[in-house]
């Protein structure tokens, strides 16, 4: 019946006077939980949260800072340049040529975004990193971010939070990748000593190397609803300790349940929280009438 569609109803609307009309994909999205669908202009006006189950999509690093920051204003920072390819990887497609495809796909430079304004009325400066780079997997390139954003952060006298969101070290950089791990464990330790606050929101995911350096040593550790953090899979944890996990594990509420996180907090009261927590670490009091919109 292609011609049907290819030939007879070109004619019909021609005739009828009608001009074709190229309809914008993915006008409606999936909720990966409850499988409703939702129209996208709703959920965007919802920060990617399910109005009908209340799960947390995974949004852009971009969108993150847009709903972070007071009125979406605030100042991007460039980044340290990391070497590209160090150890000249190659598995099914050369390194540098993933890095290529992830840069020409997501328009970042890498899996990290260091941007500074007011959260809640408090200076901050914000490291989100970006799922949507290589899985946020963790390289040079996010290490110098985040030594960056600790520096500006002293700098400017101004609390950190980073946004985890990570599968963890990146392999195509193999022991270069690891050795993030302390470096930004320093990086931190800089924004303590200067006695200033350091945040850290786990985001789904936040597993592997990242879980296991930077993200575990907020002085407070927010997490969105649902979020998947740990270092190994559970799967693999099952098949080392031979018992059955928990129902729910290694999911932000029941870290929260067991301690080792401080609080689950909904996307939509991110600003407010980490306004409100850096204050009181601060000593300086924010009445709400005071935030901005």
């Amino acid at each position: 019946m292609s011609w049907l569609t290819e030939i007879v109803r070109p004619k019909i609307r021609s005739w009828l006077g009608q001009e074709t009309r190229d309809v914008p994909e993915n006008l409606w999205r999936q909720c990966p939980a409850c499988q409703q669908m939702i129209f996208h202009k709703d959920l965007d006006a919802n920060l990617k949260v399910c109005p009908n189950c209340g799960h947390h999509m995974r949004p852009t690093a971009m969108e993150r800072l847009a709903w972070t920051f007071d009125g979406g204003v605030f100042t991007r920072i460039e980044l340290p340049k990391a070497p590209a390819d160090p150890i000249k990887f190659r598995d099914q497609k050369r390194y540098a040529d993933r890095l290529r495809e992830a840069r020409e796909k997501t328009g970042l430079e890498d899996a990290i975004v260091v941007a500074h304004g007011l959260v809640g009325g408090q200076p901050m400066v914000v490291a989100a990193m970006a799922f949507e780079f290589m899985a946020g997997s963790m390289g040079a390139a996010v290490g110098e971010g985040i030594v960056a954003a600790a520096r500006l952060a002293v700098l400017q006298d101004a609390a950190l939070v980073i946004f985890t969101a990570s599968g963890g070290a990146r392999m195509q950089e193999g022991a270069v990748s690891l050795m993030q791990m302390p470096r930004t464990t320093i990086a931190t330790r800089m924004v303590k000593e200067a006695k200033l606050p350091y945040l850290t929101v786990l985001t789904d995911p936040t597993t592997g190397g990242v879980s296991a350096s930077f993200a575990m040593l907020g002085d407070v550790q927010i997490a969105e609803p649902g979020a998947l953090i740990g270092f190994a899979g559970a799967r693999v944890i099952e098949q080392t300790v031979r018992e059955t996990l928990p129902e729910g594990f290694q999911r932000a509420e029941y870290l929260h349940q067991h301690g080792i996180i401080d609080m689950v907090v909904k996307r939509g009261d991110m600003r407010e929280t980490l306004g409100r927590v850096v204050g009181m670490l601060r000593g300086v009091r924010v009445e709400p009438a005071e935030q901005a919109a």
